[in-house]
């Protein structure tokens, strides 16, 4: 999964790195940081967890496109 950000909504508050900090680091200018842009499983669970902590919904799993197949 693809994790994807909003950075016009974000409030940059922290939940979401609390909840996963190998995957979100807000510094000290207040400014959102992505530190992996896909994960899975157990990491995966737990961004979803900050998925729907985040007050603004700015963060966004989303499922990678499958690979093209040629015919």
């Amino acid at each position: 999964m693809r994790v994807v950000v909003d950075h016009d909504l974000c409030e940059a508050n922290a939940i979401c790195m609390k909840l996963v900090p190998e995957v979100f680091y807000v510094g000290d200018d207040d400014h959102l940081v992505l530190l992996a842009e896909r994960v899975d499983g157990e990491l995966l669970e737990r961004v979803r967890l900050a998925e729907g902590r985040c007050p603004k919904r700015a963060i966004t799993a989303i499922a990678d496109e499958a690979p093209a197949t040629g015919t």
